[in-house]
């Protein structure tokens, strides 16, 4: 009897054993079954983070490479004051949204944006203004008028034609009989300035006679046309310090140019071109005015200086430290 007993007690145990065994076997392959399933979530994650890392890494790699620094603006012994020039950098988020939102197959297109400088045109100071910055591949046409309204029009539909914005400088007694023509020329999309109000030497007045010159057309200016004037051209060239300081207390910058047609001695059109096409630079401020010269000159003009590179706008446009091409592919 007790033989049977231990016999059974020990099929028991053994029973025990096995279901025990069983047990532990399935926990442990519960929690092996765990840990493969995680390690492979996390190693897919890390599969699918990597590339983007790595695409990261390329674009700030990139980025040093493709950055412009900005250039300052500056006064110069010969030219006066030199407006800034905006510099150029990467924007890496932008990029590396735009390029992970981007099929794969596609190159990355890199978003680019503009870096001021540090000192700009307003902290030098009231000085004059004979051209744009030289790294800017852009020049402008500054048009005088206080005379001249028969070559305007044909001089406006070749601007029309090529495409080109110019800035006019309207003598004030000029715009108080022209009305009509000047908001002619601001249809057409071009800046209208302010030349004083009857074509004075500005350096040979009286500092309320000066005021009143250069206050009077920034008047008729906004009445007249709904202009806010920004830029003051001394008729003539002529200026002095007083002059300066007294535009800039108005709220604007003096601004002569860089090269001249001298159109005024009615030389030949084709010697203005000649002219004008290769003393024209990065950054030239070219005066003429409304005459047969200019006019009969103005087409190839604009030939000749596109041909070289160099982009035709405004005075505002010219001087301005806005980059011209700002997207880098």
């Amino acid at each position: 009897m007790k033989t049977n007993s231990k016999k059974w007690a020990a099929v028991l145990v053994s029973a025990a054993a096995v279901v025990l065994i069983g047990q532990v076997t399935d926990v442990s392959s519960f929690i092996t079954h765990q840990r493969v399933v995680h390690t492979e979530d996390a190693f897919d994650m890390y599969v699918d983070a990597a590339p983007e890392d790595e695409l990261k890494k390329q674009i700030t790699h990139k980025a040093t490479e493709l950055k412009i620094e900005p250039i300052d603006a500056k006064l110069d012994r010969v030219w006066k004051a030199i407006p800034g020039y905006n510099g150029l950098e990467v924007d890496i988020e932008a990029t590396y949204q735009k390029a992970i939102s981007s099929p794969k197959s596609e190159s990355i297109s890199y978003v680019m944006k503009e870096i001021p400088p540090k000192i700009s045109l307003d902290d030098i100071g009231p000085h004059p203004i004979y051209r744009g910055n030289p790294e800017k591949k852009m020049a402008s046409f500054m048009i005088n008028v206080a005379w001249g309204n028969e070559y305007l029009t044909p001089m406006l539909d070749t601007l029309d034609k090529y495409k080109v914005k110019a800035t006019f400088f309207l003598d004030g007694s000029w715009l108080s009989k022209n009305k009509e023509l000047a908001l002619e020329i601001k249809k057409r999309g071009h800046e209208l300035e302010n030349h004083a109000y009857s074509h004075p030497n500005m350096s040979k007045l009286s500092t309320e006679r000066a005021i009143l010159e250069i206050s009077k057309t920034k008047q008729l200016l906004k009445e007249s046309l709904g202009v806010d004037n920004k830029w003051f051209a001394p008729p003539s060239g002529d200026y002095d310090q007083e002059t300066v300081n007294l535009a800039a207390e108005q709220g604007l910058k003096t601004v002569l140019w860089t090269i001249d047609t001298v159109d005024w001695k009615k030389p030949s059109s084709e010697s203005v071109v000649a002219k004008i096409t290769k003393g024209t630079e990065a950054g030239s401020l070219i005066l003429m005015h409304p005459t047969a010269a200019s006019e009969g000159a103005l087409e190839g003009m604009i030939q000749g200086i596109t041909q070289k590179g160099i982009t035709l706008g405004t005075v505002s446009e010219t001087l301005s430290p806005a980059r011209l091409q700002t997207k880098v592919e």
